[in-house]
């Protein structure tokens, strides 16, 4: 008798929280023209080595980690997903500062100005 074999999809390597969801529907109803969605990415940069980088892209590239979400497509850079798996992604707003916010487990470090982390 043959099994069937289930394929599990895995989790995504990002969880967004609502509002995260809904800043990405804010920045798809407002993108240039040829804008598939919104990537994040982790250039080098800061004094602690890596930063969040969100950004429009217009086409889609072979190992990044597509996430579907209510108000567009949210990619992850394919060479950034190590970096960033179990991490949370907010959008956070107060009468000061608006941007996005990340609770990373992998991150050992961040430098004091929160502009940059270490892995």
């Amino acid at each position: 008798m043959m099994t069937e074999t289930k394929t599990r999809q895995r989790p995504a390597a990002v969880t967004l929280t609502e509002a995260a969801e809904r800043r990405i529907a804010d920045l798809m109803a407002k993108a240039p023209e040829g804008a598939i969605g919104v990537k994040l990415s982790t250039p080098r940069r800061g004094c602690s080595g890596l930063a969040y980088s969100v950004d429009y892209v217009t086409e889609e590239q072979a190992f990044d980690e597509k996430i579907e979400t209510p108000g567009g497509t949210f990619y992850i850079d394919g060479a950034s997903v190590l970096y960033l798996v179990g991490s949370v992604m907010d959008w956070r707003e107060d009468d000061f500062t608006a941007g996005f916010v990340f609770e990373n487990p992998n991150a050992k470090g961040a430098c004091g100005c929160g502009e940059s982390f270490m892995v």
